[in-house]
């Protein structure tokens, strides 16, 4: 099936904590998904926490989406994609998702996947359907 969304991200203010064991920021952000089942934008609020220690590098990100469905229904989307950086640096995300659309409710039973990349200084996150499951 592939990439089922993706979202354009905007970063703005950033809070950050540096521990003895670690460090920790908030990440406010905004954007907009584009895909075939879902076209929206980033209801105000969205945070990406990251921490970073010895163990590496962790992400929860918490969103609600405002859109239409592939049906030109209004929905609402909300993800929370949590994500681990692997050696090379490339950030790999588990996305769950809820939805008050009918026709894509699939989305909350279907396992999925996702990772990051950078686009012209947007950051871009592409939510796919597992392979192979």
């Amino acid at each position: 099936m592939g990439e089922i969304i993706t979202v354009f991200v905007q970063v703005g203010q950033a809070f950050t904590v540096k521990g003895r064991a670690g460090s920790a920021t908030m990440l406010l952000f905004s954007g907009y998904a584009e895909g075939e089942y879902f076209r929206g934008r980033i209801l105000p609020g969205a945070v990406d926490c990251q921490k970073a220690d010895e163990d590496g590098f962790m992400l929860s990100a918490r969103y609600i989406l405002d859109g239409e469905d592939k049906n030109g229904n209004n929905c609402k989307i909300f993800i929370e994609n949590n994500g681990v950086a692997d050696k090379n640096g490339e950030i790999h995300t588990k996305p769950l998702i809820y939805t008050d659309s009918d026709c894509l409710k699939w989305l909350e039973t279907t396992p999925l996947e996702g990772y990051i990349s950078e686009e012209k200084g947007i950051l871009v996150i592409h939510i796919c359907a597992k392979e192979n499951v």
